[in-house]
Formats: structure tokens, sequence, C-alpha cells
């Protein structure tokens, strides 16, 4: 049982693989200048591109976390979430209010998925 680490740095690896599992660290949006919907928007297009090189994709999502600035933008981060996520394939979920990183960042996931089997 081998544990692969993909694009790794001194402080995390942005994708963990061990025995099947995908593991990627969390992903924020490319332009924290946005507001919540293209925040969440290109925060998710990251986290497709990141399973598409880890060999998995949105229908073998697992678990999500996601964390957001603050609660009031909830209901358009899920907005952009339920357009994602394709219908019968959404994985368990938990989503908190956190302190970010940086104080323009106003959602942040991490991801758990499958492998696809070939």
């Amino acid at each position: 049982m081998s544990i692969e680490r993909i694009e790794t740095a001194t402080r995390m690896s942005r994708i963990v693989k061990h025995n099947g599992t995908i593991y990627l660290c969390g992903q924020v949006c490319k332009d924290a200048e946005q507001g919540i919907t293209e925040q969440t928007s290109t925060m998710l297009e990251k986290v497709d591109s990141l399973l598409a090189q880890a060999g998995s994709d949105r229908e073998h999502i697992l678990s999500a976390t996601i964390y957001v600035k603050d609660m009031s933008y909830f209901a358009e981060m899920n907005a952009v979430w339920d357009a994602w996520v394709p219908e019968g394939y959404a994985p368990a979920r938990a989503c908190v209010a956190a302190k970010m990183a940086r104080e323009a960042l106003l959602v942040e996931i991490t991801v758990v998925a499958a492998e696809k089997v070939t």
C-alpha cells in the first residue's frame, strides 16, 4: 500500500493518493477580488482539474468540507455547488463558517474522492 504525493511542497501536497482514495488539499478561487459566486465557481474548476489529474471526477467524490467566510454566503455558494454536483452523486458534505487564510477569500473546499476504476 503505497502513498503517492503529487505536487508536493514544503507545507503540503496538492493531491495524495492511497489505496484507491484521493485527498485534495484545500482549494480556493482563482481571483479573490470576485464575489462568492465567481469564487465558488473557479474553486470548483480547480477541483475538477485536480480530480482529473488524479484519475477521478465529480461522480467519485466521497466527501467535501466547505469553509465559508460568513454564513451569509451560504445560499449563493450552494446555488453554484448544486449546479456543479451531478444529479444522483451528491457526496457526504459539511459546511462551516471559518476564518480564511487571506481576508479576500470567501470560500475554500477540501475533497476526498475515489479513484476511477478502468
